[in-house]
């Protein structure tokens, strides 16, 4: 028989290792019957083994009682070694999957459901492992599943169950809809594309009412914000704000998504997710990275394209920029984890010990995707010297990655790929991107989608964005299927998927909550079915540079030229206490866990009295001290502020209110604009992207 070495824990207990889940049954059999001389089991006395004796505490056990004797479970090991504890065998059956009964069940608060499991059998055999089965639940506030698979319902809304069995994984979905009756707020819901279609079936199922749609006002901020990262100016927002055009969100949308920020924005964007950073590379090898990064963003290049530029790049690494990202992962290992969260939504590195325990990957198959990249190799380029960053990528016809647990290289292959010839010399990052962009690889095109749906959206359709495992489903599974193979469709062009999702009614909701009502319950409680708009606090670089052009007052980088935006900043390997403040990432690891959108104390001081705002509000220059030069009313300042910070005319009583406190003559009239800044500068509506 093969012999099927697979990871243990490191030490194991006393030096007793099994594998993890029972992946690797052959080794577990020999941990079992032939460590230690054998004396874990005795098959003249099955009792006497110490295989039961501690797990049923008669013999003293650190890990409490795990079984107890007579159940089905001690039964079962008291006939396997009584009957002389056979070794696996090559004919044995083999799990190959697992269902989880019922997949899907409508419940109430209150309701106790149970789950049933069947793990089906490479012979065609069908068992009942309920009982074996280990369960999480994904969303507490629904739901809790207890050992066994009973499913107690504690709330409204919607969430995965799932189940493990062996190395094999299934799950359920509980729902749970809200109360009352909602009918009639599906059928008057605006609908545009099949965005909305979607959306709305699924708050259909939930009971759920969707939010109107969002003002003029609210929608100008929102989509200028979420698709190039910057203010509309307060003459775009008067412009915007007295166009009476039907179409004229349409228009803005075009014109957001040709507009020389969306460059800077998406190329931000695209370089958090490729680590352009110059923490590891020289500065020319950093810009070299960059400006390729860039380049690609303004020739709008598709994203299957893109990709396979990158995990192919050759040549020169200041003349291609791409090949930057093997200077940065010299380990095959490393590039390979970065390539699989970049490009798949997906870590892999939990199987670089063991088998995944949350995922189906093995050991094997994390060191035969490794060894993709195990024959990428640098070299200094033509006339190098030191810190100039001048190197060729180039793959050599030969090299492998040894996997630790057997000594040996597994035959390289990509994720559920077709595994390479070990000896073919040709570059095996070919095949990678041949599987990878291919339209058969399930998970390429849903990564890319659910992250452009979290920009644009706040919270992605799988949460987060780089982490989709089967046990982790999307909140809306048929409307991330759609996206996907609607960008796939259209080539993978990013622009036609912001198109579609700008111009969706769903995007275009209110953020405001529905409260409750004697018929049914609002949406307040909605943070994954898109009902509405969901708030969240702007991106450091976008807060910053909103803050300057507010004031007119340019935020400088040491080593940049004056007016350098942020968000424009092509390395995130500076000092600013502002942007590390507000969770800026170090472009170390590629996982969206690297930018934090955490509030903190350091924060709230900074806003309130820290020299950012205050700086600029004092600057000499600045947009303050050009209204007072133009000897502008104070209902106009007023207006001006709003309509600068917050895309929309004051009210009447805030319009009052203002005025009669820049009248009061109390005071420098600066200073009292000042604060009248600062007031807006440091409120939510300001803050925060709604």
């Amino acid at each position: 028989m093969q012999q099927r070495r697979l990871p243990r824990a490191a030490a194991g207990k006393n030096g007793f290792k099994l594998s993890l889940r029972g992946y690797d049954d052959d080794g577990d059999w020999r941990a079992i019957t032939r460590h230690a001389l054998g004396r874990r089991i005795l098959p003249a006395d099955p009792a006497h083994s110490l295989l039961l004796l501690k797990p049923t505490c008669a013999v003293t056990h650190k890990g409490g009682v795990r079984l107890t004797v007579g159940s089905p479970e001690y039964q079962t090991i008291a006939n396997w070694i009584a009957s002389g504890a056979p070794a696996p065998a090559d004919a044995d059956p083999r799990i190959e999957r697992i269902e989880i009964l019922p997949p899907h069940v409508t419940v109430r608060p209150g309701d106790v459901q149970q789950v049933l499991v069947l793990a089906h059998f490479s012979d065609g055999s069908t068992q009942d492992v309920t009982r074996w089965a280990k369960y999480t639940a994904g969303d507490a506030t629904v739901c809790a599943v207890e050992e066994g698979g009973k499913v107690r319902v504690s709330g409204h809304g919607e969430g995965p169950v799932t189940a493990w069995y062996m190395s094999r994984i299934a799950t359920a979905t509980v729902t749970a809809p809200f109360e009352g009756d909602a009918g009639g707020a599906f059928a008057a819901a605006r609908r545009r594309n099949f965005i909305d279609d979607q959306v709305l079936e699924k708050l259909k199922s939930l009971n759920l009412r969707p939010s109107p749609p969002a003002d003029d006002a609210e929608f100008l901020r929102r989509a200028c914000i979420d698709t190039i990262g910057v203010l509309p100016t307060a003459d775009e927002a008067r412009a915007f704000l007295a166009d009476t055009s039907a179409d004229k969100r349409d228009k803005l949308v075009e014109q957001l998504l040709n507009r020389p920020e969306f460059v800077d924005y998406w190329a931000y964007k695209w370089s958090d997710l490729l680590l352009v950073s110059s923490r590891k590379l020289s500065k020319p090898g950093m810009w070299a990275y960059y400006n390729w990064v860039r380049q690609q963003v303004a020739d709008n290049v598709p994203w299957d394209v893109l990709a396979r530029r990158v995990v192919t790049a050759t040549g020169n690494t200041l003349e291609n920029g791409a090949g930057n990202l093997f200077l940065l992962h010299e380990d095959p290992t490393k590039m390979s984890e970065t390539a699989s969260v970049a490009f798949l939504g997906m870590s892999i590195n939990c199987a670089k010990c063991h088998n995944h325990p949350m995922e189906k990957w093995t050991n094997d198959q994390y060191y035969g995707m490794a060894n993709l990249f195990a024959r990428v190799r640098t070299k200094n380029g033509p006339g190098s010297i030191t810190g100039d960053g001048n190197f060729v990528v180039f793959s050599a016809t030969e090299g492998d990655l040894v996997q630790p647990l057997t000594g040996k290289p597994q035959a390289p292959r990509p994720l559920d790929g077709k595994a390479l010839p070990i000896d073919d010399p040709a570059d095996r990052r070919v095949a990678f991107a041949d599987w990878l962009v291919s339209p058969e690889n399930p998970y390429f095109s849903r990564a890319i989608t659910n992250r452009v749906w979290a920009n644009f959206m706040g919270v992605g359709l799988v949460e987060s964005v780089d982490d989709m495992r089967k046990t982790n489903p999307a909140s809306n599974e048929a409307l991330l299927s759609a996206l996907s193979d609607y960008l796939a469709a259209r080539h993978f062009d990013l622009k036609a998927l912001m198109r579609v999702i700008l111009q969706s009614e769903t995007y275009r909701r209110s953020s405001q909550p529905l409260p409750d009502s004697a018929g049914s319950a609002g949406n307040a409680a909605d943070r994954r079915f898109y009902s509405r708009y969901y708030p969240r606090r702007l991106m450091a670089e976008v807060m910053l540079d909103a803050v300057s052009q507010v004031t007119a007052e340019p935020t400088n980088f040491p080593a940049y030229a004056p007016g350098t935006r942020a968000i424009g900043l092509p390395d995130t390997n500076i000092d600013s206490y502002f942007l590390k403040s507000f969770g800026r990432p170090e472009r170390t690891n590629t996982c969206d866990c690297e930018r934090s959108a955490m509030p903190s104390m350091a924060q709230v001081l900074h806003i309130s009295n820290g020299d950012t705002i205050n700086q600029k509000l004092q600057a000499k220059g600045n947009r303050i001290d050009q209204l007072l030069a133009a000897k502008t009313p104070d209902e106009k300042i007023v207006e001006e502020v709003y309509l600068s910070a917050l895309s929309r005319y004051p009210t009447e009583p805030e319009t009052k209110q203002l005025v009669a406190a820049l009248g009061t003559g109390g005071g420098d009239k600066r200073e009292l604009i000042e604060d009248l800044y600062w007031g807006v500068l440091s409120s939510k509506q300001f803050l925060f992207d709604h």
